[in-house]
């Protein structure tokens, strides 16, 4: 019976990894499927991975129907045996349904791959709306790494160097937006997200560029709660 799993993880996980070679062995099989995503790191329309592969996919809107779009495929003749929905956090909540659908009516398989929670470590809606309907959770094998050497769990924003626990949902990584601030990503493990302290945060509390404090006590709490704006905001 076709299913709806839900591999999630991370940032550096390797979960686009993951959804291009799941897609490329369905392929090499012989059977057809389509590929979705949603703002992707190297633009509209293509699932990238951090290791240098992509491939083009079909960009989602907040219009997009997923019902509607699978129908209109099948009612012309093509055959579809899965679904890969790339980026699956960016997705409207009822796109989750409309794909757990596809599942249930149509019997195709849907694979959907995204982060489950917010650089404020909040769920995202599309994620939120996946752990409610899946069939299954997936964990990727691969495990991202903080700084510190222990397994990363959350995804901390950095603006302008600086680590942010307030702001919009969505801001894409990597990019100078219209303020001008340059912001990237950075995963970590709880306790050095809840100290706020990434590695440059880290190298600076050391005092040398080479060497990084590994002991939870160079690690100072921050100052203000988490729920206060913080600098770069």
């Amino acid at each position: 019976m076709a299913e709806l799993v839900f591999f999630s993880g991370t940032m550096d996980c390797g979960k686009s990894t993951l959804a291009l070679q799941m897609e490329h062995n369905h392929r090499a099989r012989g059977r057809e499927g389509l590929i979705f995503t949603k703002n992707d790191r190297a633009g509209a329309a293509v699932i990238s991975s951090r290791l240098g592969l992509s491939r083009e996919a079909v960009e989602v809107t907040d219009e997009l129907d997923f019902w509607e779009l699978v129908i209109a495929q099948t009612a012309h003749g093509r055959e579809i045996h899965y679904v890969i929905c790339d980026e699956a956090q960016f997705y409207e909540p009822e796109q989750i349904e409309q794909l757990a659908r596809v599942v249930d009516e149509c019997d195709i398989d849907v694979y959907a791959f995204g982060i489950m929670a917010d650089f404020r470590t909040q769920l995202f809606p599309g994620s939120k709306r996946l752990i409610e309907l899946a069939d299954r959770l997936q964990v990727p094998q691969v495990e991202a790494l903080c700084w510190c050497g222990r397994r990363a769990t959350h995804n901390a924003r950095v603006v302008d160097g600086h680590m942010v626990v307030e702001g919009e949902q969505v801001v894409v990584g990597d990019v100078a937006g219209e303020t001008a601030h340059a912001v990237e990503y950075e995963v970590l493990c709880r306790r050095h997200y809840m100290r706020r302290m990434t590695s440059a945060a880290a190298r600076l509390q050391s005092g040398s560029a080479d060497i990084l404090p590994f002991d939870l006590g160079l690690c100072p709490l921050p100052s203000a709660p988490m729920s206060d704006t913080s600098p770069g905001q």
